[in-house]
């Protein structure tokens, strides 16, 4: 059986959202909502942090926490550092982003799934854009989009929409095809974790600033699964009030 670890790096530091997660939502810091959250799907959770902070706030609430180094680059690199301070053989770490409180457990079973083929390396998560969704929608380079094979192998990862539909309007492309965004929700073989870590920063990764594009690059299968829950994260003071509202209803 396939034993999982899930890991929520978390920030102090934010350009937009200073101490993003010990934001308050009814009562509870937003890591702890990650947290509880995450264990409805895996037994193991641990949030690797560089905060002192927030390593006395998973502490509060009973969750597992441990302190990493303050100049990883990427959630990934923050991933593997707490990897190896974990007791414990794990052959899959599932990187759960901070900043998703309600994210669904539902999204990482899809992704535990993907492992249910041993010849998966890396696998996440992937959207469908609704067919009416307008140029505007899928332009969106907050939004990464992604095209994959037909064994749901990712091929390639763009800030701009691909593919690129000829001779059909732009606000008819959603209708004439299927788009998927990309859902940033990860999970690696704790091998391959180790691997992509040592790997120099490729030409394009430093074009979209998409460090999945280095895997690919370096010849890893990246495993998709599809989901149509919707996916919430934090970025800004705004989205938390967003955020506060839906949890009332």
């Amino acid at each position: 059986m396939t034993k999982f670890l899930g890991i929520i790096p978390a920030r102090y530091a934010s350009t937009r959202f200073p101490g993003k997660p010990l934001a308050d939502i009814e009562g509870k810091p937003m890591i702890q909502r990650v947290y509880e959250q995450a264990s409805k799907s895996l037994s193991d959770v641990v949030v690797a942090t560089d905060d002192q902070r927030i390593f006395d706030a998973v502490k509060a609430f009973g969750g597992k926490v441990v302190m990493t180094s303050n100049a990883h680059q990427t959630g990934t690199d923050r991933c593997y550092e707490a990897l190896t301070k974990i007791e414990g053989n794990f052959d899959v770490v599932i990187n759960i982003q901070g900043d998703e409180p309600f994210i669904d457990p539902r999204q990482i079973d899809a992704v535990k799934s993907c492992f249910d083929d041993s010849r998966t390396e890396i696998a996440t998560l992937v959207k469908p854009f609704k067919a009416s969704a307008t140029a505007r929608d899928l332009q969106n380079p907050n939004s990464p989009k992604v095209i994959f094979n037909d064994n749901h192998e990712a091929i390639y990862f763009s800030r701009s929409v691909i593919p690129y539909l000829r001779n059909v309007d732009e606000n008819e492309w959603a209708a004439h095809h299927q788009y998927y965004k990309h859902i940033g929700l990860y999970a690696y073989k704790s091998a391959v974790l180790a691997k992509i870590v040592t790997l120099p920063q490729s030409d394009l990764e430093k074009a979209e600033s998409l460090e999945q594009l280095r895997w690919i690059e370096n010849g890893l299968c990246i495993k998709v699964a599809i989901t149509d829950l919707e996916s919430i994260s934090i970025d800004t003071p705004a989205d938390l009030e967003k955020a506060i509202q839906l949890l009332k209803k």
